[in-house]
C-alpha cells in the first residue's frame, strides 16, 4: 500500500475533532479539487511501499484508540478491504476519509468503520463526479462534510441535505474552505434556513499549526 505519512495528533474534523487519532495518509486520489490542502498526496507523491501487517503494527504501536484513513483518496487503495478487515479485530475505531465519489457499500459489513464523505459543492469542481447512491448506505455512525466556498455553495448544500433527508440519516458538517468564505456569512445562512442538526465546523489543526504544515 503506498503510504504517503503515518503520525499521531488530533482529529482536525469530523465528529471526533479534538480527539487523538493516529493518521495513515494514502498517496493518489481520482479527483482534483481547486482547494485541495493535500496535493502532495498525487502530485509527484513521495511514498513508502508499505503492507497490510506493516501499517497494522504501527497502529497498535500508538496505542491510540481512533485511526483515520485518509488521502488522497483510500478507498482506490487496491488492498483497503483487507486492511480494515485486519483494523476490525482490535480494540479500535476506525474512520474512513472519503472524496464521496467512491461506492462505501463494499465496505459496509466491516464492524468498527465509519465514513466521513465529502460532498464536493460547486466551488471545487468536482461536483459532477459525487456517487449520490452513498446516501442510501449511511448512517448515523458515518459523517457528511460539506466543505463551501461560498453561498452558491451552501445553498446547495441545503439542497442535498434536503434532497436525501441527510438531517435523520447521519452527521451533517458545514465547513468553511479555508480564506474562500465568511465565517460569519456560514453562520448567518445556518441562522436563515434554520439548519438544525448541522455542525459549522473549523479544521483546527490549521488553527493549532501553520495551515500547510504535514504531519499533523
Amino acid at each position: 500500500m503506498r503510504v504517503i505519512e503515518k503520525f499521531v495528533s488530533v482529529n482536525g474534523e469530523g465528529i471526533r475533532q479534538g480527539e487523538l487519532a493516529v493518521f495513515i495518509r494514502f498517496a493518489n486520489c481520482n479527483l482534483r479539487c481547486v482547494y485541495c490542502d493535500t496535493s502532495y498526496a498525487f502530485n509527484k507523491p513521495k511514498y513508502k511501499e508499505e503492507n497490510i501487517d506493516e501499517i497494522v503494527e504501527y497502529i497498535l504501536s500508538t496505542k491510540i484508540k481512533n485511526v483515520t484513513l485518509t488521502g488522497g483518496e483510500p478507498l482506490i487503495q487496491e488492498e483497503i478491504k483487507e486492511l480494515l478487515f485486519s483494523l476490525s479485530k482490535y480494540d479500535i475505531r476506525m474512520e474512513v476519509e472519503t472524496n464521496g465519489s467512491i461506492s462505501i457499500l463494499p465496505f459496509k459489513d466491516i464492524p468498527n468503520v465509519s465514513f466521513t464523505l465529502d460532498y464536493k459543492t460547486p466551488y471545487s469542481k468536482e461536483e459532477k463526479k459525487m456517487d449520490l447512491n452513498n446516501y442510501k448506505y449511511i448512517t448515523k455512525n458515518d459523517t457528511v462534510k460539506f466543505v463551501c466556498g461560498d453561498k452558491t455553495d451552501l445553498l446547495r448544500s441545503k439542497e442535498i441535505m434536503d434532497q436525501f433527508n441527510l438531517y435523520t440519516k447521519t452527521n451533517c458538517i458545514i465547513s468553511p474552505v479555508f480564506g474562500a468564505i465568511n465565517l460569519t456569512d456560514i453562520v448567518d445562512f445556518m441562522k436563515e434556513y434554520p439548519m438544525n442538526d448541522v455542525r459549522m465546523q473549523l479544521q483546527i489543526h490549521k488553527v493549532i499549526w501553520d495551515k500547510d504544515r504535514r504531519g499533523v
